[in-house]
């Protein structure tokens, strides 16, 4: 497993930062820039995308791999405490870990996702991970990304190009792919209603777990995560603190100056 690093490595204030499902780890370029004055930030790549590897067996694009993969890496960072920012894969992959005994999470951002586990958006998110799209150029790739990623609200041509290449890979044909496994389609279409309702029982058992420090942020328009959901949240488990974020839906990049203050005032305050 890839990732990137910024700060003092030796700087026993953590935080790990762990992307959605068809992101990478340059997604918090930013964010890890503004706090790497505070602490060690670490950004991986979960394994199927980016740098890191892919799997022989992709049923095993699940929690429980990423989870087990996380326990691995915060072995290797040795510190005592950690605090996580996850969106989306990221935030259900903090649930997990922070829901273990003895784990080593201080505080926790949970970026538009919850255990409830919306059908109609899972749907949407399966449609396109497993299409085996190709473009001629870097500009059709900037625009099929900025059409799948409109949820996340207005962002400038040169924040669509960032977001666009942090994901799209040039092939020795010159042609543009995402960088990461199709596989990754794979659970997402084994999935059925009774599975659905079982993950989402383990996850709520999961949040209801977590006793450290929890921050929910919300896209205003979020599919993923309804108001209903994250007003639930607020009242069990952690009782997590809820900001919504206005104008944006699954989910915010927090490349803006105001969404990274909400995320500055809950670590640092």
């Amino acid at each position: 497993m890839a990732y990137k690093e910024w700060g003092d490595p030796r700087n026993p204030n953590v935080l790990v930062c762990v992307h959605g499902v068809t992101r990478i780890s340059d997604d918090f370029d930013l964010l890890a820039r503004e706090l790497a004055g505070t602490y060690r930030v670490v950004c991986p790549d979960v394994v199927g995308r980016g740098r890191s590897g892919r799997l022989r067996n992709a049923q095993h694009y699940q929690l429980p791999q990423y989870v087990s993969d996380m326990v691995t890496l915060l072995a290797r960072l040795d510190a005592e405490t950690v605090d996580w920012f996850g969106t989306s894969m990221g935030g259900l992959i903090g649930i997990g870990l922070a829901s273990l005994e003895g784990n080593p999470l201080r505080k926790l951002i949970l970026n538009d996702i919850g255990p409830a586990l919306d059908a109609t958006a899972l749907a949407r998110i399966g449609g396109y991970i497993g299409e085996a799209v190709r473009f001629a150029t870097f500009d059709e790739g900037v625009d099929y990304i900025r059409t799948i990623s409109a949820p996340f609200g207005p962002h400038t041509e040169e924040e669509w190009k960032k977001l666009a290449g942090d994901v799209l890979r040039q092939e020795s044909d010159g042609q543009w792919i995402r960088h990461y496994d199709l596989g990754l389609a794979v659970p997402f279409k084994a999935a059925t209603p009774e599975s659905t309702r079982q993950a989402e029982a383990l996850l709520w058992h999961a949040y209801d777990a977590i006793t450290c420090a929890t921050l929910l942020v919300r896209g205003e328009h979020s599919d993923l995560l309804s108001r209903e959901v994250a007003q639930q949240m607020t009242l069990r488990g952690p009782r997590a603190t809820l900001v919504e974020i206005p104008g944006v839906g699954h989910a915010p990049t927090f490349m803006h100056a105001e969404q990274i203050a909400v995320a500055k005032a809950f670590l640092l305050g």
